[in-house]
């Protein structure tokens, strides 16, 4: 499973999980720095990526576009890199099935 970690998100993420979403990325190193939505969600239904948000934003597009791409919506408020590196990992399990399931297209994650 590939992950884009979006603008709100750090991008040192991508490689702090690269040994569990080696193909991961940010989208500040694909070039979509400052991007408007409609860029970075193409980008990533282009790409087969699951996006990694803190924008609610996405987590609308989702609802009224479907998918892909995956929507996975970091709900923990602001908080520090490390601790939303736990949290993916922590839910690792449930994210896998989240983006094996053809028929879901939006988690939430707290």
């Amino acid at each position: 499973m590939k992950l884009l970690f979006d603008e709100q998100l750090s991008h040192k993420l991508a490689i702090a999980l690269a040994d569990i979403f080696p193909l991961s990325d940010h989208v500040r190193n694909v070039g979509l720095a400052n991007a408007d939505d409609d860029m970075i969600w193409e980008f990533a239904k282009r790409g087969k990526y699951v996006l990694i948000t803190k924008d609610e934003d996405f987590h609308l597009r989702s609802i009224l576009a479907g998918h892909p791409p995956k929507v996975l919506w970091i709900r923990s408020g602001n908080c520090a890199t490390d601790l939303v590196e736990t949290l993916l990992r922590k839910n690792l399990g449930e994210i896998l099935r989240f983006g094996n399931d053809p028929m879901c297209g939006f988690m939430p994650l707290y």
